[in-house]
This record gives C-alpha cells, structure tokens and sequence, in this order.
C-alpha cells in the first residue's frame, strides 16, 4: 500500500483504525474537515470569552488572551491550509499540530486560570479527536496525557494555595479517569460505525455487480425486456426490445413516454390493464407502422411490486417476434414430420420394390407398342419414386457417407452458366441478369442436381427483391483461394432488415407472408452437406447498393477448360 495511506491510526501490533482512511477516504475527510472546524469554532470561543471578562471587569487576561490567540491562529492554519491527509506515523507532525496543539493550549489554559475558570472539559475535543479518527492505543496515549496534565495542576495549585489538596487530585483522578472511559467508548463506537459503512459499501457494491450481470443477460436475451412504471415511463430497454420497437440507440440511453408513439398503444393498454388488475397479462398485438408496416409480436407482462412499499411497481414486459415464434413451432413440426417421413420411406421401399418387380416381368411378355409404352411410363415413375425415398432416408441418417469426390466434382463455370441460362428463359428474365465467371479449369465438389437447386432457389429469391432494370440480378464465380471457390447471386434489392438478417436461413422464417421460408433454408442444408459456406451481405457493384449471397464452395479436380467472357448478356 501507498505510504500515505500508512495512517497515523496505526498501531505497532495490528491496523485497529477507528475509520480507515485507506479504504474511505471520503468518510475520513468528512469527520477530520468537522473537528478542525470544531477546533476553530471552540478558539473562538475562548477569544470571546476573553473579550467578554475584559469588557465586565476592565481587567486583561494576560497570558490566557495571548494563548487563545495563539491557538486560534493555529487553528484557522490547519483549517484553511492542511489537507485532510493521514500523517506518516503515530505522533509525527500532523498529530502535533491537532491534539498535540489542543493538549498544549488547553494545559497552557489550565495552569493560567483567571477568575476560576475551569477548562477541564475542552479536553475532550483532542481525546474525541484521537478515538474518532485513530486506534486504541493513540485514544488511550491522548486521554493518559491529559489526566497527567490534570494531576500536575492539581499539584501546582495545592503548592500555590493552602485548601482541600485532597479534593483538587480526587478531582483529577475523576477526570483523568473519565476522559480514559470517553476514549475507550468513542473508539469502540467508531470502529461499529466503520464496520457497519464495510457492510454497507460492500453490499452496495455487491448490489451492482448483480445490477451489471442483470444488464449484461438482459442485452443478450433475444426476447425484448421492456420496464415501465405506473406513468408510462420507460426505465428500461434492451437491444432486441429498440429493434422490436424501432427505437433509436439514443433513445435506449434515456428515460421516454412509451404513449408518445401512436404504434405503442396496444402496449400501453396492456401496461395499463396490468397495473389496474395487479396480474400478469398475456397478448398478442400487432404495432402498425405507417411507414415500415405491421409487426406481431407476443407480449407477456409481469408486476414487479416492492415489497415494504416505499417504491413505485414497476411492470416487466417481454416481447417475442410472431414470427419468430411461429417459425420455431414449424421447425417443430418439420422434425416430427422428418421422423414421420423415414417411418414412411421405409414402409413404402418394399411396396415399390414389388411393383418395379412386377412391372418389368410383365414388359418381358407385352408385344404391343401401346402397352409397352405404359409399362416404361411404370418403370421411370417407379424409379423417381426410389429416388425420393433414398433421399429422405439419407437426410433422416445422423452420419450419412457422401460418395467420393471423383464422384461428385463438376465444373463451375459451365453448371452456372447452363443452370442460369436455362433459368433466365424459364421466367423471361433478360437482361436484367447478368453473369460474370472467372473460375476457370476450376470443378467443385458438389451434386450437379443440388447445385442447382441451390441457384435457382437464390435466383427465385433475388428475382423477388430485384428492380426491372439491365443488371438488376449478377451471377458471378471466382476462384477466390486454392482449393476454394466463390459463387454469387447479387441484386439490387432494399436492405434487408435487422431481425430478418438474424433468422435468414431458419426454416419456415420470412419476412413475407405468403412465402414459405424454405428456400435459404434448404440452400444453408445443402452446403453443409457438401462442406460448403453460404453467407449474406451487404455490397455495392458499380455504385449501386444490393444484396448479395455468396456461396465458399470446396474445389474437386480439374475441370476442363472453359472460356467464357466476363459478363457476358444471358438470352431471353
């Protein structure tokens, strides 16, 4: 610890401070600013009293006058110019110039009394002042000071005076003696109070760490928390409430009326009913937008009541998107439905087996081209039937073992150029489609049918959100590092929103009604099964801001050249 906090309150043995100014420096300067005001208040005093003997008895008090000015002056000095910092040691310079300065002029008054006045009990300021502010054994030294000085005056005055000079040291050893219990007494009660203000400030302090833990697990929660008191006043708010809500950053930081929004009225009504009943409510309402639409949202209040009374209730409100909800609910029911479908796709295997069995031993015995023609219609329906049921087997499969890359490589530029092509002529898109490929000699490990199911589920998406203008939709390929390639669907679309961009590849989440929310999510499991990367972000493609995914594709061997030119105009 720094040295100038080794408090002149310290003992030999063992710190016993009666405040420690280390630990509440703030306290310590309180308490040593009000007894070096008390020292003035009390020197002036005396100056006052000395006036008032002066003006009754036209008689000057001598050396008494000059002592209260003496002491008065250094009074006023440590007022006004020390700073309320703990001397080095026990009885170092700053405890001379406190209770060392009160002994001395006290004593100084003592053996100079004029008119039989006693100044017995202003010994009690240095002896408070020693307890107060230091250990046991400083008290003690100080009150033991003291009633030495009582003893040498009552001995001065049985030498000057002929009286009771039994009385005079009785009194001295009354005084003596209490001035050691008022030492004791104001030690032991300081030192309560010093311990009663650690529990406090620890508690205080424990008080908010928990405070600061509750906020950290608020902001993370992705449920929006939102506390209003009885007047509608916001106190509280997280990150996913401001985004539930459409707030400001700002306005997270400030206390606001939750009615000054006419879309946060339902919430209101619900605040308000929940206050009027004192029990939790729980609705579904819907916050109507004129600019960015309606929002659903799922709301549940709770009544947070003090307990003694001495403080407002406050009501705890917790938001959750509709949408959100209704997607888990969804993905919910596909994982049932996945269970269901294996259960099925093995009870169909065997059906199907028998049927394709049959069908082609009856093909062996027909002659006519007609019925032949139904047999092979039999047998190509048989087999797509086979297709679907070893897939939802191998999706329902925890470990499923993909084929080998030799198997699997195709070449990427050729597959995005075809299955674009064939896209844009299907929905007559062109040329507001545009395709950029630079990943020649470059194959990719991945399933030419899902691949491209993976574009044209991008491409369905991008057509949604796309202007009708030349270069509204790009469709670019990159060989972006060995052993990795890049594929993009980029449109000119408006920004997606925040809590859109949060859930973009859970199933059954969308940001439109009619829309199923399959599309991205089937993209996202498609990549995963071939150690692929699809992503979405924000770009800019020659000034004009849009959407882009983008797809990291893990390259195969090579493939043949290809050589394609840049951007090049898709047919209509």
């Amino acid at each position: 610890m720094d040295s100038q906090f080794h408090s002149w309150l310290e003992s030999s043995e063992r710190r016993s401070d009666a405040l420690d100014s280390a630990v509440y420096p703030d306290s310590f300067d309180r308490l040593w600013r009000m007894f070096m005001t008390a020292r003035v208040t009390i020197a002036v005093v005396l100056i006052v009293l000395q006036g008032s003997m002066y003006a009754l008895s036209q008689t000057s008090g001598g050396p008494a006058a000059t002592i209260c000015a003496a002491y008065l002056f250094a009074t006023l000095a440590v007022r006004l110019f020390a700073k309320p910092r703990p001397p080095q040691g026990a009885f170092d310079l700053q405890w001379l110039l406190t209770v060392g300065v009160d002994v001395a002029a006290f004593s100084a008054l003592e053996f100079v009394q004029v008119g039989g006045i006693g100044y017995t009990p202003l010994f009690a300021l240095p002896v408070l002042l020693s307890s107060v502010l230091g250990p046991m054994l400083l008290a003690f030294g100080t009150a033991a000071s003291v009633a030495l000085v009582l003893l040498a005056t009552a001995w001065w005055t049985a030498t000057q005076t002929v009286g009771e000079t039994n009385a005079r040291f009785l009194q001295a050893a009354i005084s003596g003696s209490g001035f050691f219990l008022m030492a004791w007494l104001a030690n032991q009660l300081a030192l309560r109070l010093s311990r009663e203000e650690a529990k406090a400030r620890a508690s205080h302090s424990a008080a908010s760490m928990q405070n600061t833990v509750n906020q950290l697990v608020i902001e993370g929660l992705a449920e929006g928390v939102l506390v209003v008191d009885e007047h509608g006043t916001v106190r509280s708010i997280n990150r996913a409430t401001g985004r539930l809500l459409a707030t400001s950053d700002g306005a997270r930081n400030a206390l606001f009326v939750l009615s000054r929004e006419k879309a946060w009225q339902p919430l209101v009504a619900l605040m308000t009913h929940t206050f009027l009943t004192q029990r939790p409510q729980e609705s579904d309402i819907s916050l109507d937008y004129p600019a960015a639409g309606v929002r659903r949202l799922h709301v549940r209040t709770r009544l947070a009541q003090a307990r003694d009374g001495s403080q407002e209730n406050l009501c705890v409100m917790f938001l959750e998107d509709l949408r959100v909800m209704e997607a888990r609910l969804r993905t919910e029911k596909l994982a049932a439905m996945g269970r269901m479908s294996a259960a099925v796709a093995h009870e169909i295997r065997n059906p199907l087996a028998a049927i394709s069995q049959a069908n082609a031993l009856l093909e062996e015995d027909l002659q006519d081209p007609g019925h032949k023609q139904l047999t092979a219609m039999g047998r190509q329906n048989a087999l797509r039937l086979g297709r679907i049921v070893d897939e939802i087997l191998n999706v329902s499969r925890a470990h499923e073992s993909l084929p080998t890359a030799e198997a699997m490589t195709l070449p990427l530029d050729e597959t995005v150029r075809q299955t674009t092509s064939e896209w844009v002529i299907h929905h007559q898109a062109g040329e507001r489609v545009q395709i950029g490929v630079d990943a020649r000699h470059v194959a990719v490990w991945f399933e030419a049918e899902h691949l491209r199911r993976l574009m044209i589920n991008l491409l369905d998406n991008a057509l949604r959100y796309a202007s009708d203008r030349v270069g509204a939709i790009r469709v670019e390929t990159l060989a972006s590092s060995p052993g990795q390639s890049r594929l993009s669907v980029w449109s000119d679309g408006a920004p997606l929103e925040k809590t859109v961009h949060t859930h973009l590849f859970e199933p059954f989440f969308s940001s439109e009604i009619r829309s199923t929310g399959l599309g991205l999510y089937i993209c996202r499991e498609l990549c995963e099964r071939y150690g692929a990367l699809i992503g979405y972000q924000r770009v800019d493609r020659n000034g004009v801001a849009g959407n882009e995914f983008f797809v990291l594709l893990r390259s195969g061997a090579p493939a043949p050249s290809d050589q394609y030119a840049a951007f090049e105009a898709l047919p209509t």
